[in-house]
């Protein structure tokens, strides 16, 4: 059974006007007396959830790399979904849907009723904001408007590009920065729509008009940043350069060479309030950007879109961690022709991409110490070739050999088709929602005196995320199935539903027990 709306009634759940308050008690355990006598505490804390019930009539959302593969589909998609556009294909006609959005296409168990299970769509427990209330523009350093940039792209049906040509070819993106040293240089051929000069000062002002005018515009009370563009080598981490947010402040002041377009766009996102996700590899959160959003108190989450190989290597870590087999080599390769796969061929940009893809299993080795000693770790190997003629439809083939009962080996080989952009723009919708969702969501412990929002580094959004950023001292989690029972139970708690373990006690009892 599917129910299409959910309210709670229970003890643990208000519903007022304005706000949904829930409390919670969360246990958690603690090792203590390590070295004498190593004991597991358990200790509880209450918490208190409120949840603003007003959802924006519209969501603004600007890209950074808005004509791309990702920005062109993303927004095609979105416009097909609010015009009900459908198109022929070979296989018919077909309609549009947001398949592949965990909020928008998935569901959650919330109850039974006589003996059968019911559950609602996961976006059914709290107020949220349709992805067709969406407000979309963004910046690109090439000129091409959304039309020519989806007919460039070539990942949607072409009946469907014709329809869509006529809403998509007045949509043009503003210039973006463009510093040579930190993308491809086969990248140069695309730059004809850039901010002039060399003053990163300039540029940051820039961006931070840009916001500011979109917003008014468009009438506008939020706006999220979302990049979406090329992946960027990574940032030397500087001493008196980057390492503090005043450091960073002054460098962008002084066009320090160090600070790269994508810090550029962060910073001026979150001195104008408004939430950014870094959907690249690179570390554009340096220190010194990180330590600004605490200060200023507005969410950033990165790094690295999680839509293909890398989710899948995180099931299959995980399955095989936990049924007590020891990977030992786990081998990627993928080959693609989008214009991600031809920056990616050169050697600074691919090892951005590189470590984000090869952290993604080192909290499940870590979990398992009766398999792999102290440092130990699956050989892992990933690699990434560029190949024009299969655009935007991504090749990856991955063998996971482990060692089995009694020194056997086990090998799996899978091959996967992953249509890139068609994966990572539902992906990029889940991002969006759920980061304003959590800009209406406060807590209140017993210690505190009023509600607070979350850490400004928003580790609830890892499981749409290849290397998860996480705040100082929090123990990263790459299996994919713990980042999303995270999300699911953070919704339920705010509406006074326990989380989901799938016990099923009631299940299991003895028929033939004895009874007061």
């Amino acid at each position: 059974m599917l129910l299409d709306r959910v309210q709670v009634s229970g003890p643990n759940v208000e519903y007022r006007d304005d706000v949904i308050e829930a409390s919670f008690e969360h246990w958690r355990s603690l090792l203590v007396d390590v070295a004498s006598a190593p004991c597991v505490q358990t200790e509880c804390s209450t918490y208190r959830f409120r949840t603003e019930r007003h959802v924006p009539g519209k969501l603004g959302l600007l890209l950074v790399g808005w004509g791309g593969n990702n920005g062109s589909t993303l927004t095609g998609a979105v416009v097909a979904n609010r015009e009900g556009i459908q198109w022929r294909t070979r296989d018919g006609v077909q309609a549009p849907n947001y398949y592949g959005s965990i909020v928008m296409a998935s569901t959650v168990r919330v109850a039974e009723y006589m003996g059968e299970e019911v559950y609602a769509p996961l976006r059914a427990l709290l107020p949220m904001v349709h992805p067709n209330q969406l407000v979309i523009g963004g910046w690109d350093m090439n000129s091409a408007d959304l039309a020519a940039g989806m007919r460039r792209a070539a990942v949607l049906d072409y009946d469907l590009q014709r329809q869509l040509e006529p809403y998509l070819v007045n949509m043009t993106p503003m210039p973006s920065i463009y510093y040579p040293d930190f993308i491809a240089a086969d990248q140069a051929d695309r730059a004809d729509h850039v901010l002039p000069s060399e003053d990163k000062q300039k540029h940051l002002q820039q961006i931070r008009d840009d916001i500011r005018r979109f917003k008014v515009e468009n009438e506008l009370d939020k706006v999220i940043v979302l990049w979406t563009a090329n992946t960027e080598r990574f940032s030397e981490i500087i001493p008196g350069v980057n390492d503090s947010a005043s450091n960073l402040l002054h460098s962008i002041a002084t066009s320090h060479n160090e600070v790269s377009p994508s810090t550029i766009f962060a910073v001026a996102s979150i001195l104008e309030g408004c939430p950014y996700i870094n959907g690249s590899p690179q570390n554009t959160f340096v220190p010194g950007c990180i330590e600004l959003a605490i200060q200023e108190n507005v969410f950033i989450a990165g790094d690295d879109f999680k839509s293909g190989q890398t989710k899948y290597k995180s099931v299959v870590t995980d399955f095989l961690v936990s049924a007590g087999f020891k990977p030992l080599s786990i081998v990627s390769y993928n080959h693609l022709g989008n214009n991600d796969g031809k920056n990616l061929s050169a050697p600074s940009q691919f090892r951005s991409k590189e470590i984000s893809k090869s952290n993604v299993v080192d909290d499940m080795v870590a979990s398992n110490e009766l398999l792999y000693r102290p440092n130990e770790s699956p050989d892992h190997v990933v690699v990434i070739k560029y190949v024009p003629s299969v655009g935007d439809s991504k090749r990856a083939m991955d063998e996971y050999t482990s060692e089995i009962f009694m020194g056997g080996r086990s090998t799996i080989v899978t091959h996967n088709t992953c249509e890139d952009s068609l994966l990572a723009a539902p992906l990029m919708l889940d991002l969006v929602l759920l980061c304003e969702l959590c800009t209406r969501i406060s807590y209140k412990t017993e210690e505190m005196e009023g509600f607070e929002h979350f850490h400004p580094v928003l580790s609830i959004l890892s499981y749409l995320l290849k290397a998860p950023m996480v705040p100082d001292g929090t123990p990263v989690v790459n299996a994919l199935f713990k980042q999303r029972a995270a999300i699911e139970n953070l919704l339920r708690i705010c509406v006074g539903l326990p989380p989901e373990n799938d016990l099923r006690l009631e299940y299991r009892r003895n028929p033939g027990g004895s009874r007061k």
